[in-house]
C-alpha cells in the first residue's frame, strides 16, 4: 500500500509517528507488571527485519518462541505495533489471544490467518520500530474476533500478570 508512495510524501510525514513511549507495553498502567516472560525471534535478532516478514517480501508473519509464563496465568496474548507509523496511536500490526499459557512458538506465517498486517512503511518515512509484545492474563481473553487496540488496552490493564517484549527495525529509503 505504501512502498508506492513517492518518497516525497514519507519526508514530509517525518514528524507524525507516536515512538516507542507510545505502544502498549509502555503505557504508566502496565509498568508494574513484572517482565518475567522471554519473547524470542530470529527474525527479531537481525539487525532489521528480513524483507521475507514485509510488504516488499513475502509477507509472512515472523516465528515466535516464548517462556516464563506464571502458573497462575490462564492465557497468553501477542502483539506486534509499529510504534512509528504515520498515525496518532502505534498501528497494530498483527494480534494473536487465547494461546495457551505454557512454553510456546509460532511458526513462520502463522499468524497469516490472525490477520497479520506485513510491515510497509512509507518510502522516505525513515526507521520504523516494530515492538513484539507478549502478555500473560490471568483469564482467556474474551475476544472472538481481531479486538480494537482500547479493546487490548482494557484487557491488559485489567489482567496482565507477567509481559515481554522484542523490537526490531525496518526502513524504505
Amino acid at each position: 500500500m505504501f512502498k508506492t508512495l513517492p518518497s516525497l510524501v514519507g519526508h514530509a510525514l517525518a514528524g507524525i509517528r507516536p515512538g516507542l513511549e507510545q505502544i502498549l507495553y509502555n503505557e504508566a498502567a502496565l509498568k508494574e507488571v513484572p517482565e518475567t516472560l522471554t519473547l524470542e525471534s530470529a527474525a527479531f535478532d537481525a539487525p532489521r527485519l528480513p524483507e521475507l516478514f514485509t510488504e516488499d517480501g513475502q509477507g509472512l508473519s515472523p516465528p515466535f518462541s516464548w517462556s516464563g509464563a506464571p502458573p497462575e496465568a490462564r492465557s497468553l496474548l501477542l502483539i506486534i505495533e509499529d510504534a512509528d507509523s504515520p498515525t496518532p496511536v502505534p498501528l497494530i500490526h498483527a494480534v494473536a489471544f487465547d494461546l495457551a499459557p505454557t512454553d510456546g512458538r509460532l511458526k513462520t506465517g502463522a499468524l497469516q490467518s490472525a490477520g497479520y498486517l506485513p510491515p510497509d512503511p512509507p518510502p522516505g518515512h525513515g526507521p520504523h520500530h516494530y515492538a513484539a509484545q507478549i502478555y500473560a492474563l490471568d483469564c482467556p481473553s474474551g475476544f472472538d474476533d481481531a479486538p480494537a487496540r482500547s479493546a487490548i488496552r482494557d484487557l491488559l490493564h485489567k489482567h496482565a500478570i507477567a509481559r515481554g517484549l522484542l523490537v526490531t527495525t525496518y526502513q524504505r529509503a
